[in-house]
């Protein structure tokens, strides 16, 4: 059979492995006949590459809740071990001095990349570690980036590449279900406000044409094209908004975005965010990015602060005051700054 084009699949795990190792069990099961998978460890603190390790030689188990519907996608475990290289971020060394490491006995025809980050530089630094490999092999066609929180249907990147190359796609995601409610659409893309550069989800098929600005990150397929033209993902926003400011820059660059309905990815969420007070600490990024963004395509008037007074209004409903005066004094000397 003749083999499609190649696909880096790349994975970004930070403080979870146990939901790296259930989404790695799906994607080695995915139907395309040609990817390779790099997984950025993003200087994880609980072991987490050991522990991916042991999993790739067969020492690690995947467990899975046999009442879970999804179950099927990532279990029984496949045959073990599987073909690895483990290397450090400095991508520019030989692949002698990154450790290729290769198994007599594996059934995967390109080894799994496994890549230990130095230091954790949020979604965008990890992702582009793996892209940066990637560029450095240079034998791709498509770059696929699926948070490590997910699991996906057996055919999902399948279609994915089908529909980017039967409709000209250049940066294509998926379906995204919630992984909880399986039947539940979490995003088909997103839009953003062009007042408040506030964000917000598709969830009917039929708003995807007028109203797409972004592809969630959560599963994004890029092509070799964009990613040579429009650079690596955008690193000063850490987590959020890098996935809107990277396609905002592609679409500028005069490159199309589209979602394919038919690939399936189910996303847990909250997969890299941990903690009692996780919401709060997602919502004062997300609040920081979104003014970093306004500012940077939409002008960054006064229609900005209209938008964020009901998320800081909540805040300070939530007994948060002097946080919000800490977060608007902050953001009043950046604007002065910059």
């Amino acid at each position: 059979m003749q083999r499609s084009d190649k696909v880096y699949i790349i994975i970004l795990n930070y403080n979870s492995w146990q939901d790296t190792i259930e989404c790695l069990e799906s994607v080695l099961r995915n139907d395309y006949n040609n990817y390779q998978v790099i997984v950025v460890d993003n200087n994880s603190t609980d072991d987490s590459l050991e522990n991916l390790l042991r999993w790739v030689r067969g020492t690690q188990s995947n467990w899975v809740n046999p009442g879970n519907p999804l179950r099927d996608y990532s279990c029984p475990a496949v045959d073990k071990p599987l073909e690895h290289i483990v290397c450090s971020d400095d991508i520019d060394k030989s692949d002698e001095e990154l450790g290729l490491d290769h198994s007599s006995d594996c059934i995967n025809s390109w080894p799994i990349v496994f890549i230990r980050a130095e230091k954790n530089g949020g979604f965008a630094a990890g992702n582009n570690i793996g892209i940066k490999y990637a560029l450095k092999k240079g034998d791709f066609a498509f770059i696929w980036l699926v948070n490590n929180d997910t699991v996906i249907k057996r055919d999902a990147l399948s279609n994915l590449v089908c529909y980017a190359k039967n409709y000209f796609f250049d940066l294509t995601g998926s379906a995204l279900m919630y992984y909880q409610f399986p039947h539940k659409v979490q995003a088909l893309g997103g839009h953003v406000n062009r007042f408040s550069a506030a964000t917000s989800h598709i969830l009917v098929p039929g708003e995807i044409n007028a109203g797409l600005d972004y592809i969630i990150g959560a599963s994004l397929l890029v092509t070799e094209k964009v990613i040579r033209n429009n650079g690596l993902l955008p690193e000063d926003y850490f987590l959020y908004y890098e996935e809107v400011d990277y396609c905002f820059s592609a679409k500028k660059r005069g490159f199309k975005l589209g979602v394919c309905l038919d690939s399936i990815v189910y996303h847990k969420v909250w997969g890299s965010q941990h903690g009692p007070d996780r919401y709060e600490r997602m919502l004062n990024l997300v609040l920081k990015n979104r003014i970093k963004f306004h500012r940077k395509y939409l002008g960054g008037g006064g229609f900005l602060w209209l938008g964020l007074l009901k998320p800081l209004i909540g805040k300070v409903l939530r007994g948060r005051f002097l946080e919000v005066l800490r977060f608007i004094k902050q953001e009043l000397q950046s604007k002065r700054l910059s």
